[in-house]
């Protein structure tokens, strides 16, 4: 959805939630990237849902099987030896490859470049009522995305 700016309705968080104003923020900058051309890259995110539903499989594995404790002794060890290794590997892949970032693209077409971009957030200002000023956000996420546009072509 390229809109060319923001959009009419202000958007507006609660500012006493927190998570409200990052969903908000995440949302904004979202959309004034994609408007830009830039495709989103989702491999990381299905990446994660998948080791997840790995996770949910062992959970449901070790409390549904069909024998008792002690019989079901070995399957609950190997169960939660790999639940450990899982979640292990979950929060690897957060804090090593996804850190704050809310957004991975692809590299734009006809880029030497193998990444896009790797959008994080922080919370900007707002106005005392809550508001976003969209224009100005829109503005900011715009050049930095001209920034890195101008550092990509004078590689």
């Amino acid at each position: 959805m390229a809109t060319g700016g923001p959009e009419k309705n202000p958007k507006k968080a609660n500012l006493l939630d927190p998570h409200s104003i990052k969903h908000l923020l995440d949302e904004s900058v979202t959309e004034v990237v994609k408007s830009r051309g830039y495709v989103e890259n989702v491999r990381l995110s299905n990446l994660r849902l998948l080791i997840g539903f790995i996770i949910i499989a062992i959970a449901l594995l070790a409390q549904f099987y069909r024998k008792k404790f002690p019989e079901n002794r070995d399957l609950l060890v190997a169960c939660i030896g790999l639940y450990v290794v899982f979640n292990g590997l979950l929060q690897f892949i957060s804090y090593t490859k996804e850190k704050n970032a809310i957004l991975f693209t692809y590299p734009p077409p006809g880029s030497f470049n193998s990444t896009g971009l790797i959008v994080s957030s922080k919370l900007p200002r707002f106005t005392k009522d809550g508001v976003l000023v969209e224009g100005l956000f829109w503005k900011d996420v715009e050049r930095l995305i001209d920034d890195y546009n101008g550092e990509r072509k004078n590689k």
